[in-house]
Order: C-alpha cells, then sequence, then structure tokens
C-alpha cells in the first residue's frame, strides 16, 4: 500500500500532545513496517523557517514537501490511504481513503473553553468528517463516546486506539540523572519540595482549583513547599493572577512556560505529588508521563482522566478545592500510598506503548486500504 499522512502538527520544534503523538505514530510506524510505503506531506512556505522537513531514518519512508500550498491532492498521487493525525481540512488525494484521528469533542463538551466562532469552526470540520472520513480513531472511549453523542458516528466507523508515552522521554531517574535533576531545578530557583501541575493555561486545565487545593494545603499547614506550574500561556491568565494575589501565594507558585521533554521529566520524577484535575480531556498525556517517571498522581473524575488513570492514581471531583487538596494531603502525609501509587503508575503506564499505537493503526490503514 501507499500510505500518506499529513505531518502539520509537528512540524514546528515545540508542540503539544497532537503533535507528540503524530511525530511518535510516524516514528513507530517506521519501526513496525517496512512493507508499505509511506509518503509524509509537510506544507511548508519557502520563507517558513520555524518549519522543519521531518526526517526518519526508515527507507520506505519520503516526504513529500508542498512549497506552494497547493493541497495534498495536488502534491500527493496513487495514494491508497492518507491519514490526517487531527481534525483538519479534509483534503483527500484522489482515490485515497480517508483515516481521522479525533482526540477530543471540547468545543462540544466543554464550550465555555470556546468562542462563538471556534465553535461554529468546530461545527463545519465535525461534519466534513463526519461525512468524508471512512474511519475514525479515536484515542479514548470517553472521546468515541463523544463522537457517538454529538455527531451520531456508528461504531463499524470508528476505531478507539490509545496513544503512548515514549520511554526513553518518559522514566524513573538513576542515581547520575538525580543529580543533573537537582542542578536543573535549582537553576530554574526551585529548593524546595513542590507539587507539579502541567498543562496550557486555560480554563478546562482547572489551574484555579489547584490554586486553591494548594492554598488550602498551606493555610492547613500540610505542605510547605511551591506549586510548580509548566505550560505554555492559554487564557485565563488574568483571573489566575488575581487569584494567587489575593490567597497570597506569589512566593510559592512558579510558573516555568514551556519545559523540553527531558527537562520536564526531572520535575515529574522529583515532584512530592502531580496534580492534573482536568475538567475534559481526550487523552490525558500527562497523567501517563508522570506514570513512566514514578509520580503520585491525583486526577479528575471526568471525561477521559480516570479511563486513562485506572486505579493507579487518586480521582476527585475536580470542582472541588477541597477534594483535590484531600487527596494530595493523603499522598503527602501516606508513604505506604505513595509507594502503592507509584508501583502501579509504573504499571499502567506500560500499557501506553507507541509501537502499540502504532500497530493497531496500521491494522486501520490495512482495512481501509482493502474496503
Amino acid at each position: 500500500m501507499r500510505i500518506a499522512i499529513n505531518c502539520r502538527s509537528f512540524l514546528r520544534k515545540q508542540y503539544t500532545g497532537i503533535g507528540r503523538y503524530a511525530y511518535h505514530l510516524v516514528k513507530s510506524l517506521g519501526e513496525i513496517d517496512p512493507r508499505n510505503q509511506y509518503e509524509l506531506y509537510v506544507r511548508k512556505g519557502v520563507f517558513s523557517f520555524n518549519k522543519k522537513i521531518p526526517r526518519f531514518p526508515s527507507k520506505n519512508f519520503i516526504s513529500r514537501v508542498d512549497w506552494f500550498g497547493r493541497g495534498p491532492e495536488k502534491i500527493l498521487k496513487n495514494i491508497d490511504v492518507f491519514h490526517i493525525p487531527s481534525p483538519g481540512p479534509m483534503q483527500v488525494p484522489g482515490g485515497a481513503k480517508a483515516v481521522v484521528t479525533v482526540h477530543d469533542i471540547i468545543f462540544k463538551a466543554f464550550p465555555e473553553s470556546h468562542t462563538p466562532e471556534t465553535i461554529e469552526a468546530g461545527e463545519w470540520e465535525f461534519d466534513e468528517i463526519r461525512k468524508k472520513a471512512d474511519k475514525i480513531i479515536c484515542c479514548s472511549v470517553n472521546t468515541a463516546n463523544d463522537l457517538k453523542k454529538y455527531f451520531q458516528v456508528p461504531d463499524r466507523r470508528i476505531a478507539v486506539i490509545y496513544q503512548g508515552v515514549d520511554q526513553s522521554d518518559f522514566r524513573p531517574l538513576n542515581s547520575d540523572e538525580k543529580v543533573l535533576a537537582g542542578k536543573e531545578l535549582v537553576r530554574r530557583g526551585i529548593e524546595d519540595p513542590f507539587i507539579l501541575s502541567v498543562g496550557t493555561i486555560e480554563p478546562r486545565k482547572n489551574l484555579v482549583n489547584s490554586i486553591k487545593a494548594f492554598g488550602i494545603l498551606r493555610a492547613q499547614k500540610k505542605f510547605s513547599g511551591d506549586l510548580v506550574v509548566i505550560g505554555r500561556k492559554g487564557w485565563m491568565r488574568e483571573d489566575v493572577s488575581a487569584l494567587i494575589e489575593k490567597l497570597g501565594l506569589k512566593r510559592n507558585i512558579v510558573f516555568l512556560g514551556y519545559v523540553p521533554d527531558r527537562e520536564l521529566r526531572y520535575f515529574y520524577a522529583t515532584a512530592e505529588a502531580f496534580i492534573f484535575p482536568s475538567f475534559y480531556e481526550g487523552f490525558g498525556f500527562p497523567i501517563v508521563e508522570a506514570f513512566a517517571c514514578g509520580a503520585p498522581v491525583v486526577t479528575s473524575d471526568r471525561s477521559s482522566c480516570s479511563e486513562i488513570a485506572g486505579d493507579a492514581a487518586l480521582t476527585v471531583d475536580p470542582s472541588s478545592p477541597d477534594a483535590i487538596a484531600g487527596a494530595v494531603g493523603r499522598i503527602l502525609h501516606d508513604r505506604d500510598l505513595q509507594r502503592v501509587l507509584r508501583e502501579k503508575g509504573f504499571e499502567r503506564a506500560s500499557r501506553f506503548d507507541f509501537h502499540t499505537t502504532a500497530e493497531e493503526t496500521l491494522k486501520v490503514y490495512e482495512e481501509v486500504g482493502r474496503s
């Protein structure tokens, strides 16, 4: 088969969960499938120096660069399957079957995180997917259920394929790495024990209630360290800043912005606890990353968070700062619980492997390619 994959989500140096998924899917397909021919569609302007053309060592992978925005229909020829790894324009080469990965339906399930314009765009985009995709890959049962609920897509057109974590990026620290991690944390101004939060600063990530829970722990003298927040600045920053001022926590909360995976691992592996009480996730990469690095996790009982976490985390009502603080407090003061959560976390993380993601995705390609 000739399989083409749209690589738009990982052309920039810094990419989020969707870009990480697409990159590792392509990398893992190259490691497990020497038989099929892969063409990587890259839309890149001549002067787009902030985008890079992906290179993979597998001989059956080549890049097709669209320098002038002509579209996949003009650049890709004789393609059997075209995979769009995240919702976008349904520009499919003539004669090819279309596979689309849907990561979440946030604009429907949590509309307060979107503007009327982005909701309208999402409605149009997903209507196109519903009409034109031969198979839709969902990254969780929760996302599949949302797709059926909001867009009436039948089961036969859906495949649930969990995503993974790269175990070379996210794993426990050895003794030498612990020394490096300590130096990196000090370089960034973190010397005390800390609780970790990872995620873009936007309403559904629920940083406000994480901060309130942190304030409760400090007020009850159950924790005297810092809250470290890693993630790009989205929106809702003004509310967060006002809350921090109100609670008098300005000296105790450290915002680091984007952190590369190699350094992010240091924070997961040395945090006293990782909190991720998101209101809505399609998958929840940080949960699995934290598991893989050995962090005890508190997460939400909503959307896919509890599905991905299983029994390896404490799950709470994300709308309750008291519940979040109570769960974190249990971890901080119960070493047996810390040990149990770490052990269960390592076992749980081992189930989310990109080679498995690639193998199951290849089965989808073969299924639609034969139909």
